[in-house]
């Protein structure tokens, strides 16, 4: 089952600190909901493990997560696959393009995603995984917007 999410969030930093963030494994780490562990382990290459709940179902995920098509500082796509054990199985990728604010201190992020999920996770519905699906982009951005305006009081 596949379901497609796209987005923007405006964000009160520069690009360049966006793009920064966006590539910090701590940061991220701290801005995927459910997340046990966000590793780099190569280039452009990570390793993660996260909890999810779609509907009643309460999956854990470990897999692989790439980063390609960089145009640094404004545009990545972001790909992952993994296992959930009984549960099932998600890939998907995202498509993240930063624009520039109003301001030179605002940054427009815009992003396209998709995901495929198999197994038990599927059979929920493509209602109850879309929604699910958005909720948890919602609150990865707001994690991540969180995250900056924390960078920006701690160096100000």
């Amino acid at each position: 089952m596949t379901t497609a999410i796209d987005g923007e969030q405006m964000i009160d930093a520069s690009s360049q600190r966006v793009w920064e963030a966006m590539n910090d494994p701590k940061i991220l780490m701290a801005c995927v909901p459910g997340c046990h562990s966000f590793e780099k382990i190569g280039e452009n290459l990570f390793e993660a493990a996260i909890t999810i709940k779609f509907g009643p179902i309460k999956a854990d995920f470990s897999g692989l997560i790439t980063v390609s098509n960089i145009n640094a500082p404004k545009s990545y796509t972001i790909s992952g696959e993994a296992a959930g054990s009984i549960a099932g199985f998600a890939s998907g990728s995202a498509d993240v393009v930063l624009y520039d604010g109003e301001t030179p201190d605002q940054t427009r992020l815009v992003y396209t995603a998709s995901a495929d999920l198999g197994g038990k996770i599927a059979q929920l519905g493509k209602w109850v995984v879309g929604s699910t699906s958005r909720k948890l982009a919602q609150k990865f951005f707001e994690r991540f917007n969180d995250q900056i305006k924390l960078q920006n009081a701690t160096s100000s």
